[in-house]
C-alpha cells in the first residue's frame, strides 16, 4: 500500500457512504505478502481514517473478478486511481470490459495528487530491494514491514 493508495481512499471516501476497500489476489503479479497480510496492513493503514470520516470504510479480500465481487458487495460504482496515461489506457479498457459484465456498475476514475503520480508499488519493491530509502512513498508501518520481509527474502535464499 502506497501514499497514492491512501490518497484516493481518503477522497474516495467523500464520494460514496460505504467505501468498500477490495483486496485481491492477482495471479500476474509477485506480491511481497500473503492476500491476508496485505488485508491487515490495509486495515491498519485505514482505521483512523474510517474512524474521522463520514463514510464507513471497510477492507475485505477477494479472489474473483471485480466485478463478481463487486455484485457480491452490492457495489454501485468501482473508484480507481490513475497515475498516468499509460494507467489510463489499461483502466479505461478494464471499465469497458467490466460494463460489459455488469452496466448496472460505474467506473470513477479519480486522478492522483501530483506528489503521489510517480509513486508505484513496483518501483517501491525495486527500490526496498537494493537498500534504498522507501519511507516518502509508503506508510511507516509498511515501510518497516517490506524491508522486514525483504530481509527474510534475503535469509531464506542464502541459506543452504
Amino acid at each position: 500500500m502506497t501514499n497514492g493508495h491512501l490518497d484516493i481512499i481518503r477522497r474516495g471516501s467523500k464520494l460514496v457512504d460505504h467505501l468498500v476497500i477490495g483486496v485481491a489476489t492477482n495471479p500476474s503479479k509477485d506480491p511481497l505478502f500473503s492476500l491476508d497480510e496485505r488485508v491487515k496492513m490495509v486495515r491498519a493503514e485505514t482505521a483512523e481514517l474510517a474512524q474521522n470520516c463520514a463514510a464507513k470504510i471497510t477492507v475485505e479480500p477477494f479472489d474473483d473478478l471485480l466485478m463478481a465481487f463487486a455484485e457480491t458487495i452490492g457495489a454501485v460504482i468501482i473508484i480507481r486511481g490513475l497515475r498516468a496515461v499509460s494507467d489510463f489506457e489499461y483502466e479505461f479498457q478494464m471499465a469497458g470490459m467490466n460494463a460489459f459484465l455488469n452496466p448496472d456498475v460505474e467506473t470513477v476514475f479519480l486522478m492522483a495528487d501530483a506528489k503521489y503520480q510517480p509513486i508505484a508499488s513496483k518501483l517501491v519493491k525495486e527500490i526496498a530491494s537494493y537498500g534504498g530509502r522507501i519511507d516518502q512513498f509508503i506508510p511507516k508501518r509498511v515501510a518497516h514491514a517490506v524491508r522486514a520481509q525483504i530481509a527474510d527474502r534475503r535469509r531464506r535464499k542464502a541459506a543452504p
